[in-house]
């Protein structure tokens, strides 16, 4: 049978709202793909700042505290300056207490030619004993001359200690404003020029949450032992004490000190560092017949815990904290003259500390020697003693053994929201709804409104070559990485910055990060 007009056209027009209906469907998928893809570039720039942020934060970390490291370096070799000043100072000292000895000596001889004279009714030993008294007298002479040459130097000696001092105060102080801007940049991600980081990554995207800021402020704090900055329910060890403190900076500076205040021996008993002219004036020049020898002459200068001969010389003690800087030399003169041979002995102390310290002999001692003495870290110790930052150590992997850790969570609209430059969203609220042939209606999302992202860093201590060294704030090899989240950090990071949903869906069982 043959078909008619109207029946072909009517078919025609079937098809094409067929066709109508495919390219709205084809359109939609344009659509939704553009969205898609232009949501999962946002996402990856969001990550990649989050990421860049969090890497940034713990590099400014690190570089503090490379710095503590750095500067308590230069804290201990200031106090072993302190500890040469003070065995110049006791060598210098010691040439008054020689000669004195000296002195002594020839007054014993005297009298022992005198006994001889007696004994055996010989004037000749009585001239020696006059002899000796009058060399006694020019030993007496070279030690009130020496005396007034320590004297002459007493002034540059204790404006020197004065000023290592007050400069082992200004490197705290310098520590603690580092701290202080450490503090700044990771409490919200964008001190110290890091907002430029996000007006070059993602401008759109918000600040750290200040919840997650205060956390990462927080494990910066704990990480510093006797940090002036409050560690609010640290789960590592507390603080130590101030004496703990002033053992671990003492220690270090007493094994710093090279031989010269360390250990100052000498050569068969002469001390061949003093000046040539002195040792030529008290064994030979003086006296003229005979010599005088030092026998068993000891020195060292260290940092202690009270004026103690037996603590300068005696090895490193748990007890030493540091208050007191001093140097020691000392020994026996022989002296052989004529018929008579006599020993005595001799010694030079010098002591600085916060109560004025000590001077022997006090000959050559003009005022006090002020030293405040190593104390504990913090903002207080300024006005009480020399402070310096220490790593604030865990023994617990759990915790990362105290290396602390920084969080970035940002979140940023993934869509354009203007359809001008992104037309495919087909209008601002990139939705479709659509009616269907029962009158159901439904919409179509293509795109997520908002995106998170989510970063950790961890600042961590590593000396290469050496790995099993512990985390410490004496050698700077302080580094930043991008580390792992464990569940329960992910949990606590998300609601801190008011994710509860994600927060939730995270603590799911079998979840791994």
């Amino acid at each position: 049978m043959e078909m008619t007009r109207s029946q072909c056209g009517r078919r025609r027009g079937q098809a094409l709202v067929l066709a109508a209906l495919s390219m709205l469907l084809l359109a939609l998928m344009i659509a939704l793909s553009f969205n898609l893809s232009h949501a999962l570039h946002e996402k990856m720039r969001l990550q990649q700042h989050s990421d860049a942020l969090a890497y940034s934060m713990g590099v400014v970390e690190a570089r503090a505290f490379n710095y503590f490291a750095s500067s308590n370096r230069a804290i201990a070799a200031s106090l072993v300056a302190m500890n040469t000043l003070h065995a110049d100072m006791a060598a210098a000292s010691v040439t008054v207490a020689m000669m004195k000895a000296a002195q002594d000596n020839f007054y014993v001889i005297a009298g022992e030619e005198t006994l001889i004279c007696i004994a055996e009714r010989n004037p000749t030993h009585c001239v020696h004993a006059a002899q000796a008294i009058e060399k006694a007298g020019k030993f007496g002479q070279a030690a009130r001359k020496y005396a007034r040459k320590v004297k002459g130097v007493e002034g540059s000696f204790r404006l020197s200690v004065q000023s290592l001092d007050a400069m082992i105060d200004v490197i705290h102080a310098s520590q603690l404003d580092v701290l202080k801007d450490a503090v700044e940049v990771v409490r919200a991600g964008t001190a110290d020029s890091l907002s430029k980081l996000k007006q070059s990554n993602a401008p759109e995207a918000t600040d750290v949450a200040s919840a997650v800021g205060a956390l990462n402020m927080n494990a910066l704090n704990c990480a510093i032992d006797g940090s002036p900055l409050p560690c609010i329910g640290g789960s590592g060890p507390g603080n130590t004490s101030k004496e703990v403190h002033g053992e671990l900076m003492t220690s270090i500076a007493n094994a710093s000190r090279p031989d010269w205040p360390a250990h100052r021996g000498s050569f068969a008993s002469i001390p061949l560092y003093l000046d040539p002219r002195f040792l030529n004036d008290l064994m030979h020049k003086i006296q003229g017949k005979g010599v005088s020898t030092p026998i068993g002459h000891k020195g060292t200068a260290k940092t202690v815990e009270s004026k103690s001969q037996g603590q300068l010389h005696a090895g490193q003690s748990a007890s030493d904290t540091g208050k007191v800087s001093g140097a020691d030399e000392h020994g026996e003169l022989l002296s052989q003259y004529r018929d008579g041979v006599s020993v005595w002995a001799y010694k030079a102390e010098i002591y600085s500390d916060k109560n004025g310290g000590k001077h022997t002999p006090t000959d050559g001692h003009s005022g006090q020697h002020k030293f405040q003495g190593v104390n504990s870290s913090g903002a207080p110790c300024l006005g009480s003693g020399n402070c310096f930052m220490k790593f604030r150590a865990d023994s617990s992997k759990d915790h990362d053994f105290g290396q602390p850790a920084v969080y970035s969570v940002l979140k940023m609209k993934l869509r354009a929201g203007d359809v001008k430059k992104a037309p495919w969203e087909l209008n601002d609220g990139a939705k479709v709804s659509i009616t269907g042939p029962d009158g159901e209606e439904g919409t179509l999302h293509l795109a997520a409104e908002e995106g998170s992202s989510l970063s950790k860093a961890l600042v961590y201590f590593h000396r290469i070559g050496a790995w099993k060294d512990p985390p410490n704030f004496f050698e700077p090899y302080w580094r930043v990485k991008l580390h792992p989240f464990t569940q329960t950090e992910v949990v606590k990071v998300l609601t801190l910055s008011g994710q509860s949903d994600a927060a939730i869906l995270a603590n799911a069982p079998g979840l791994s990060f």
